[in-house]
């Protein structure tokens, strides 16, 4: 098995990764939202910013 971030041999004490750094680049995909599972309820469709409904304008 490889390590899904680098492609190295996987190493038992971290695997699926080869180390500490891999593990911990996979967990700060986790984190920061670059893994994301799309959503195909309706509520989340309408938050996702793409609404009918005009921008409010603030005075400058």
């Amino acid at each position: 098995m490889s390590c899904p971030i680098c492609g190295s041999d996987t190493v038992i004490k971290f695997r699926p990764f080869c180390s500490k750094r891999c593990a911990d680049i996979d967990l700060a995909k986790w984190l920061n939202g670059s893994y994301a599972v799309p959503s195909q309820r309706e509520e989340d469709l309408d938050a996702d910013g793409s609404q009918d409904e005009p921008e409010q304008q603030r005075p400058h």
